[in-house]
């Protein structure tokens, strides 16, 4: 079956057989490894992408029913020079990056409660990552980080509109 739709702002189109998971897709077809391959039953979040800028894990997503819709990887969060971002930048800065294995998955969640909520609490930064886990940092850091990017941007758009 060919699939037609937009991969980290780029449209795609692949042809794929129909019960092929969305992450089968995305590492198999794509090479995008940045997602990862874990529990496979929707538990851990390693697998967790942006569809339609709706944080969902991609093991348990048809690659058929992405057809037309907007799909986000890791690899398609950065800055606007191509290196990381500033919640990736972030993540390293506040010690939030340990084996590496949930930090894509972390990255897309945090990126995803930001969208949504510009200024949360550390409770609602906790409540954003429920659905991801970590074995390795305890936590503590990644919600440094989400929280410390939530600062910084707040910040920014103060600035800006100071500016103007």
């Amino acid at each position: 079956m060919e699939i037609n739709f937009t991969l980290n702002q780029k449209p795609v189109s692949v042809d794929a057989p129909t019960d092929i998971t969305l992450l089968a897709l995305l590492r198999d077809h794509f090479k995008l490894t940045g997602t990862k391959e874990a529990c496979e039953v929707g538990e851990c979040g390693s697998c967790s992408v942006l569809l339609n800028g709706e944080l969902v894990n991609s093991c348990l997503i048809a690659a058929p029913s992405v057809m037309g819709c907007e799909v986000t990887t890791i690899e398609g969060i950065h800055d606007e020079d191509g290196g990381p971002n500033d919640l990736q930048r972030n993540f390293i800065s506040k010690g939030a990056v340990q084996c590496g294995f949930c930090i894509p998955g972390m990255v897309i969640a945090g990126e995803a409660l930001l969208a949504i909520k510009s200024d949360p609490t550390r409770l609602e930064i906790r409540e954003g990552l429920a659905g991801n886990l970590c074995r390795c940092t305890g936590y503590m850091q990644i919600v440094d980080a989400i929280e410390t990017t939530a600062n910084e941007r707040a910040e920014k758009r103060n600035q800006e509109k100071r500016e103007n």
